[in-house]
This record gives C-alpha cells, structure tokens and sequence, in this order.
C-alpha cells in the first residue's frame, strides 16, 4: 500500500522478532516509520540497519514515552509527506500481525471520518491475566465514565486518517495514557470508532511489553480518580453542611431549607472542580446547564429525604447519604452528556 504509513514506536525491541515483522511488513507497505524511543545503545546498529533498507527511523535520544513517541511520528508524516492519506499505529513486539495490519489500513481508507481500533478477544484461556483483568476494568470505566464501549481499550492497533492524525497531534499525555485521551476525545470530537477484530497474539505472555501495570495504569485511570474524588469531597461536604444545619434549623420543617443551603456550597465547589480540572469547559452555556441540572437535583433530594424521614422515621442523614450516592451515580451520567457535552477539552492532562 503507497499511501498509508505504518508507525511502530519501539523501545529496547527484541530484535528478531522486529527484524521479522518489518520483512514481512515491507512486502505489503511503501512507507514504514519507526520511532526508536530512547533504546539501549546496544540496538544501534539494529536500527542503522532499517535506515538503510529505505525505512524511516528517528530517534529519541531518551525515553520520552509511547505518546509522545506518537505525535511526532503525526507531525513527521503530515509534513513530509503530504500525499499520505493515514497511517496504522502498531506495537513492536510481534501482537500485530501484518495482515492485521493491512485490514486495518483498508478500513480507515474506506472509513476516513472514524478511528479504527483492531481488537483482541481476552475471552481466549491463553491471554495473560494482568491483560485480561486490566481490560475488563478499563473496558467498564470507559462505559461508565465516558459512555463509549470499547472492546479493547488499550489495543494498540489504531488505524486514522490524514485529518484524524491532524484531530489527535496536540491532545495532552505522553505515555501510555495519550491512547486513552484518543478514546476520550473521541467522545468530545464526535468521532466514532470502528472496530474491527484482529488476531490475539501473546508472545512469551507479553514478556516483552513495556508497560508497567502501576505506574502507567496511575496516569491512564487518573482522570476518573480526580471525578470521583471530586464527586466524592463534594458529596461528603454537602452532608456535612446538610448535618450542620440541622443542628441549627428545627428539623421537621426545615430539611429542605438544610438541602438548599448545603446544595449551595457544595455545587459551587463541584462546578469549578468538574469545570476546571476534569471536563475544562467553564463557559457560560455549561455553568447555566449546570445549575440547572443542580437546582433539580436538589429539590429532589429534599423531597425524597423529607418523604422517606416521615415514612421510615429514621436518621435524616443516612436517609441523605442514601438519596445523594444515588442521586450521584446519575449526575455524572448527566453532566457528561448535557452539561458539559461537547467540550473539546475533555482529555487528561
């Protein structure tokens, strides 16, 4: 294929196994990019070898990270070779095989508006159990937190075209979070991904494979934990206010006066938490959205904890504690997809 571009970062690769993939490779595209990420010294010559078999290779002169390793190759391709149409992005260590590949860069040709994402069955009984685990768990966080539903979120088979590339270059991450931020920008930038299912190949269990489950899952999942701990301080803030108040107020007759007043505090210090550091859109179309959405909820909680405190006849707070975590859970669903749907900036950073 003469105007698709295959990008493979790579750092410390096993060099037979790359050698290899980069034959068979050669025998299916023109344009091959191979990002050398800050490598052991030891794989020079491994990778002076491929310059000279007409294969584009530029180097890191440290490790600076598969994401950044990424958007230099986008911004390498857009201006040096302006007749490509799109490119696959690709890992190094033998997952991805090369008629994958080619099934992918035909999809994106034929699909140029959308992401194409190549997809592993972590269904299968050989599939490494950090992999599969690791999946499942983004896999639910991504459906619950962004409302898409990927299949395999950390693949690293994505197929884009020219103007998608030019979509992606400036989103923020430099590591393995950058391919999470894709995803999630996806969402704010309408763009649908496409899936397509590709072989699932472990070699050595993955032994290969340069992420590190602590470290690089902390700086995918980061962006949930700030919205659930903002979510969470905000929650605990407004029944402490809500508490305080009762203490104050005659509690038969003033629960919704104690709902107000709480809601007031607390949603202040949610909007410029959610506004400012999650979603960053504090505009003023979704600052009225958000109130909107907050002088709504909050007239049903005091509603429903007044009813059920005269039903049940137990404590007001655990009654609240109850009708906000509930209440919670949907806010998150709604702030996503009303108030702050569409913001351009909702990526990790």
């Amino acid at each position: 294929m003469d105007n698709i571009f295959v990008v493979i970062p790579t750092l410390d690769p096993d060099e037979k196994i790359m050698d290899e993939f980069i034959s068979k490779l050669q025998k299916e595209f023109k344009h091959i990019l191979v990002i050398n990420d800050g490598s052991n010294k030891k794989h020079d010559k491994f990778f002076d070898k491929l310059a000279k078999q007409k294969i584009d290779v530029f180097h890191h002169y440290k490790n600076l990270g598969k994401g950044r390793a990424i958007k230099n190759a986008f911004n390498y391709i857009l201006n040096e070779y302006p007749n490509v149409k799109g490119c696959v992005t690709c890992d190094c260590d033998g997952q991805h095989s090369v008629k994958d590949i080619k099934n992918c860069a035909k999809t994106l040709l034929k699909y140029p508006d959308e992401l194409v994402l190549g997809v592993r069955n972590f269904d299968l009984d050989y599939v490494p159990p950090k992999s599969k685990f690791g999946n499942k768990i983004t896999r639910n966080i991504f459906k619950i937190f962004i409302g898409l539903e990927i299949s395999d979120t950390q693949t690293g088979l994505r197929g884009m075209s020219r103007n998608l590339m030019e979509s992606f270059i400036d989103l923020s991450g430099e590591r393995y979070e950058y391919e999470t931020n894709m995803l999630i920008a996806c969402k704010s930038k309408n763009i649908k991904i496409r899936e397509i299912e590709i072989e699932t190949i472990y070699l050595n269990s993955n032994a290969n494979s340069h992420f590190n489950p602590l470290k690089d899952s902390i700086l995918i999942y980061k962006l949930f934990m700030r919205y659930f701990l903002a979510s969470f301080s905000s929650f605990l803030l407004d029944i402490a206010l809500f508490a305080a108040v009762l203490g104050i107020l005659d509690i038969n007759s003033k629960i919704l006066a104690a709902t107000i007043l709480a809601r007031l505090v607390s949603s202040i210090y949610n909007y410029i938490l959610n506004s400012n550091l999650i979603f960053k859109d504090m505009s003023i179309t979704s600052l009225i959205k958000y109130y909107i959405l907050a002088v709504i909820q909050m007239f049903i909680s005091g509603c429903f904890v007044t009813y059920l405190y005269s039903l049940l006849n137990i404590s007001v707070i655990l009654i609240k504690i109850v009708i906000d975590f509930l209440l919670c859970i949907i806010n998150l669903i709604i702030q996503r997809e009303f108030v702050f749907k569409g913001s351009n900036n909702y990526e990790e950073n």
